[in-house]
């Protein structure tokens, strides 16, 4: 068999070096492409109904509550909020909590609002966005306790509410640190009273009894800090995405403007 002449060999590493070239510009072209910032969907084509139907359970104050005919709450001043910045109208659909999933995949509603805890278990069906708010547990103790977190509860005391997650976590840290004293209460609210009048050196109750109590007694000079996380996000189905896209980037610039802060605060 002949030898491929000298010209044969060149052509055939030109044309190598000729495919690699084009697929190095394919690659960055397809980079760039998917760097580009597209128009976004109109709100009409996210909502043929020209509607934003909210799913939510209006039995969990401060986040919805149901009056009459009408629903007020932290979740129903986001969802106004939302549908504000899309400018589209709202319309809240009161449901138990049990039905919520349900509703969004059978198209009753298009998004749920309803102190929803991101379940990532459930990423097959349903996208959530990122957490607007903090409801995992809280030690709350007096401003001039000297108590961080609860690594500095050793030889301290700390209530909580019995059979709570608090108790679970304050039993959990007894086999951590030092020993310090646990004093169950009937209710998160008698735990943190434990605290104010001086009978216990700290409270570990979740964030939305604490900031309650807090809210209720301005009086009392307290810090508060995170133990754990439970995050609510609001939820749409998976292959909605471009309204997860829309809804989860007003939740950025509303964490970013300080406007979500302010609805909490208002509530909280």
């Amino acid at each position: 068999m002949a030898r491929p002449t000298r010209a044969v060999r060149w052509a055939a590493l030109w044309m190598g070096v000729t495919a690699a070239v084009w697929l190095v510009v394919g690659l960055l072209l397809a980079v760039r492409w998917g760097s580009i910032e597209r128009p976004s969907v109109s709100s009409r084509t996210l909502f043929p109904n020209g509607v934003m139907r909210i799913g939510i359970d209006a039995s969990f104050p401060p986040f919805a509550v149901a009056t009459g005919d009408d629903l007020y709450g932290l979740d129903v001043d986001l969802g106004k909020a939302i549908g504000l910045r899309l400018q589209i109208p709202t319309q809240f659909v009161n449901m138990g909590y049990d039905g919520l999933y349900d509703s969004l995949l059978s198209e009753q509603v298009d998004v749920l609002i309803s102190a929803l805890p991101i379940d990532y278990s459930r990423s097959r069906d349903f996208r959530f966005t990122l957490p607007y708010f903090n409801a995992g547990l809280v030690l709350i103790r007096d401003a001039d306790q000297p108590i961080e977190g609860m690594e500095d509860l050793g030889g301290r005391s700390v209530s909580f509410e019995f059979g709570s997650d608090g108790d679970l976590v304050a039993r959990a840290w007894l086999r951590r640190i030092r020993a310090f004293e646990t004093r169950p209460y009937e209710t998160p609210d008698y735990a943190l009273d434990a605290v104010r009048l001086g009978i216990s050196d700290a409270a570990l109750v979740d964030a939305v009894s604490g900031r309650l109590y807090l809210r209720a007694h301005r009086e009392w000079e307290a810090r508060y800090s995170s133990v754990n996380d439970v995050l609510y996000g609001v939820a749409v189905r998976a292959d909605d995405r471009e309204l997860w896209r829309a809804v989860n980037g007003i939740i950025r610039t509303m964490l970013e403007d300080g406007s979500l802060e302010s609805i909490i605060a208002r509530w909280f």
